[in-house]
């Protein structure tokens, strides 16, 4: 096994939805077969199409996910898939260099000038060290909050507790850990406001109040990718997570008719238009929201 970069862009050529599938020619099989049952970072270039003049790319990691498995594409000859499960969003991005250091080495030549070659390809094995220091930049918000929290214990405890610490890449399977950094993620894409409501209320310790709901329940594998939440306030989020309200595709909040009280229906946008991200590439994507349609909405 080894650990793996997955290119993809912001309108990709190639037929990714990153939380689910990469999708790619032959010439990187034996790079992406090697990361089978291993993890893989996510990096978006500067190009954001197929088009060679397009630019807009953030030109930094973005996710983590773990490879499953690789199967061919039925219909297009020579390409395939790697459908991928636990899939992250990096609590930030991570630019391939910082401070003149970057992240992949093999990225850098000697003279320290970019390695357009190497960068040319889409798929790029990474060592284990490389890899863990791009994670550990990538959820350097959430790890921050961690120091703080065991430098500053519960009352009672007469010292704080002695911190564990887990390889990162472990921690990235951790429940607790993608429940923290996904919510971190949805209401700071959100920017702490309800996506259905428009509240916005933060309580008197100065925390929102707004909760990150997934589109498509981790329950039936879905991901911990902002693109498949949604920043609701309580009453709204258990509405949402028992099918009285949905999205459709044009971002229009529908409503499950007779099933939703008078009181509540008020609670909602008059236009019943989604609050959505500033970040398009962070709104919610069309796959998720037609699965909360298709298996969780009681409207017609």
């Amino acid at each position: 096994m080894a650990k793996v970069v997955f290119t993809t862009k912001v309108t990709p050529s190639y037929d990714d939805l990153p939380e689910v599938r990469y999708h790619f020619p032959k010439t990187y099989l034996n790079y992406a077969t090697q990361a089978v049952g291993d993890h893989v970072v996510y990096y978006e270039p500067r190009r954001s199409s197929a088009d060679l003049s397009s630019a807009g790319g953030r030109q930094s990691y973005f996710g983590v996910a773990r490879v499953k498995s690789i199967v061919e594409d039925e219909k297009q000859p020579d390409h395939y898939y790697a459908l991928v499960g636990d899939y992250l969003d990096f609590d930030r991005p991570v630019p391939f260099s910082e401070s003149s250091v970057y992240y992949e080495s093999a990225l850098q030549k000697a003279d320290g000038s970019t390695n357009k070659g190497a960068f040319g390809r889409a798929v790029r094995l990474v060592p284990d060290e490389e890899f863990d220091r791009i994670l550990k930049a990538g959820f350097a918000p959430i790890l921050a909050e961690q120091t703080v929290a065991s430098e500053n214990p519960a009352q009672g405890f007469s010292e704080p507790p002695e911190p564990f610490l887990r390889p990162i890449v472990e921690m990235t399977v951790s429940r607790p850990f993608r429940e923290r950094s996904f919510m971190h993620n949805v209401r700071a894409a959100y920017a702490n406001r309800c996506a259905i409501t428009g509240l916005r209320l933060i309580n008197g310790g100065g925390r929102p109040e707004v909760q990150a709901a997934h589109i498509q329940p981790v329950a039936s594998n879905g991901p911990d990718s902002v693109r498949n939440g949604l920043a609701l306030s309580g009453t709204v989020h258990w509405m949402f997570d028992r099918g009285l309200v949905s999205i459709g595709d044009d971002y229009r909040i529908l409503i499950a008719k007779n099933h939703v009280p008078d009181d509540a229906l008020r609670l909602i946008n008059r236009d019943c238009t989604l609050n959505l991200p500033n970040d398009q590439t962070l709104q919610p994507n069309t796959h998720f929201l037609k699965f909360h349609r298709d298996n969780i909405f009681k409207g017609a």
